[in-house]
C-alpha cells in the first residue's frame, strides 16, 4: 500500500496527501561496489498529514528485517556525544537509585556507555546485529530484537519492570505504533517514565524542511499527536523539552501513566497552542509548504548550474538518508555530484541509492580538491564548517540548502 487510509496515531481517517515525492529506494539502501548498475526496488513516497493531531506521515513499505543490518551510527557526529552525555544526566534523574533505564533502538550504544559511567543499570534493544556489536564493544548489554510485546516480555521476565524506557530518534521509524505501546505498557513500571527524542513536525512545516521524510522514517510527530497516541494507553504527556539543534529541532517527550496522578508541566499546554496557532490542522498550511519546499530545489539547482557551467568540480557531504533523499526528490545526481563524502567508515566505497553517487571517505575532500561542498548534512553545518577550514581557506565554498539556499566561503 503506497498511501495511508487512516492515522497511524489516532486512526483518524484518510490522511491529506500533501507532497507526493515520487519513487524512491530507501534512503539507506547503499548500493555495494559494482552492483552500480543493477536495479533497484523503489517504493512511493507520498507524504500526508493527519488534520486532526497533526502527524506527518507516509505508508510503511520498508521491506522486512531492513533493519537487522543497519548504517547509521551517532558516534560520528561530535554534537551526539554532548547531546547524549546530557541525556544520560535527565534519564538518570527521573530512574532513581538503581532503576532499569532501557534504550529501544540503542545503536551504537553511545548514549548507554554514558549512562553506564554514572553507575545506572541499563539494557539495549536492537535488531540490527552489525551495529550491536559496536554497542557491546563499549560495554553495553544488548537485546538483539525488534521491539514489540513479546520483546518485552522476554526483557520483563529476565531483568523486571524499566523506571526508564528511552527511545531516541527511533519512533519515527515504527510502521505499527500501537504494537509498539503495547510494548512499552508491559515493560513500564507503575512510577516510570516512557522517554521520546524525535524531530518535531512543527519545526519541520516552519520552514519547509522536508528531507527528514523518507521510507525509514515513516512518521513526523507533532506533540498533539503524541498526546493522541498517548491516551490509548492511559498514558500521559507530562513534560516537553525543545531541542533546536538535533536533527533540524526535536522535542524529548515525557510519558507517565495517568494512575501516577502527576501534573503535566505549563510547557504542554504551551506548545499544543503554538501547534495549533501555527495552522498544524490546517489543509492550507501544508500546500503552501509543500510548494516552498520546490522553490528551494529549484533555487539549490540554479546555483549549481551556475557552478557547473564555471566548470567546477562539486561534492556533497554527507551520505545520511535525509540527503540521499534531497538529492533524490531534487534531481541532484551524478551530473553535478562528483561524490559524497561521510565520516562513516562503514559506507565508504559504496555509492547513493537513486542517484548513484559514489560515497568516500572525509579525507577525499584534500585529495581531489573539489571547489564546491553541496551540504546535504546541513543540521551539522556548524560543525562541519569547524572541521574543514582547510577547504574554507583555499577559496572552497560550501552551498548550504536549507532553511533557505545560501553559499557560505
Amino acid at each position: 500500500m503506497d498511501h495511508l487510509t487512516e492515522c497511524r496515531a489516532c486512526f483518524s481517517p484518510a490522511p491529506f496527501l500533501f507532497l507526493p515525492m515520487g519513487k524512491h529506494a530507501p534512503g539507506q539502501m547503499l548500493i555495494k561496489a559494482g552492483d552500480e548498475k543493477k536495479s533497484q526496488p523503489a517504493f512511493p513516497l507520498n507524504t500526508q498529514v493527519c488534520l486532526q493531531c497533526g502527524l506527518i506521515q507516509i505508508a510503511d513499505q520498508v521491506p522486512e528485517d531492513f533493519f537487522r543490518h543497519y548504517l547509521y551510527v551517532p558516534s560520528g557526529a561530535a554534537t551526539m556525544h554532548t547531546h547524549f552525555k546530557g541525556l544520560s544526566e535527565a534519564l538518570l534523574k527521573v530512574a532513581g537509585q538503581g532503576g532499569l533505564i532501557v534504550d529501544i533502538g540503542c545503536n551504537d550504544g553511545l548514549m548507554l556507555e554514558m549512562c553506564n559511567k554514572q553507575g545506572a543499570r541499563t539494557l539495549g534493544i536492537d535488531p540490527a546485529a552489525n551495529i550491536a556489536e559496536q554497542a557491546r564493544a563499549r560495554g553495553v548489554e544488548v537485546h538483539l530484537a525488534y521491539f514489540n510485546p513479546d520483546t518485552a516480555n522476554d526483557v520483563l521476565k529476565k531483568h523486571g519492570k524499566a523506571e526508564v524506557i528511552v527511545t531516541t530518534n527511533t519512533f519515527n521509524h515504527i510502521g505499527d505504533l500501537h504494537n509498539f505501546m503495547k510494548g512499552v505498557s508491559v515493560l513500564l513500571s507503575e512510577t516510570g517514565n516512557f522517554v521520546v527524542e524525535v524531530p518535531r513536525a512543527k519545526e519541520m512545516l516552519d520552514t519547509a524542511v522536508f528531507d527528514n521524510i523518507y521510507h525509514e522514517h515513516v512518521s513526523e510527530f507533532s506533540l498533539l499527536s503524541m498526546v493522541r497516541l498517548g491516551e490509548f494507553f492511559d498514558l500521559d504527556v507530562t513534560d516537553v523539552s525543545l531541542l533546536p539543534i538535533i536533527h533540524g529541532g526535536s522535542m524529548r517527550v515525557y510519558f507517565t501513566r495517568k494512575t501516577a496522578g502527576k501534573n503535566a508541566s505549563p510547557i504542554v499546554q504551551s506548545l499544543l497552542k503554538e501547534e495549533t496557532d501555527a495552522g498544524m490542522l490546517e489543509r492550507d498550511t501544508y500546500v503552501k509548504q509543500a510548494k516552498h519546499f520546490d522553490e528551494i530545489g529549484n533555487k539549490l539547482r540554479r546555483i549549481l548550474d551556475g557552478y557547473k557551467s564555471q566548470g567546477l568540480r562539486i561534492a556533497g557531504y554527507g551520505a545520511s538518508a535525509r540527503g540521499n533523499t534531497m538529492i533524490t526528490y531534487y534531481r541532484i545526481d551524478t551530473s553535478y555530484l562528483d561524490f559524497l563524502v561521510d565520516k562513516n567508515p562503514l559506507k565508504h566505497g559504496m555509492y547513493a541509492p537513486n542517484t548513484r553517487v559514489p560515497i568516500k571517505p572525509t579525507e577525499a575532500i584534500e585529495v581531489e580538491k573539489p571547489d564546491v561542498l553541496l551540504v546535504l548534512a546541513w543540521n551539522f553545518f556548524t560543525e562541519i564548517k569547524q572541521q574543514q577550514s582547510a577547504f574554507l581557506a583555499r577559496g572552497g565554498k560550501f552551498v548550504v540548502p536549507y532553511p533557505e539556499p545560501i553559499i557560505v566561503g
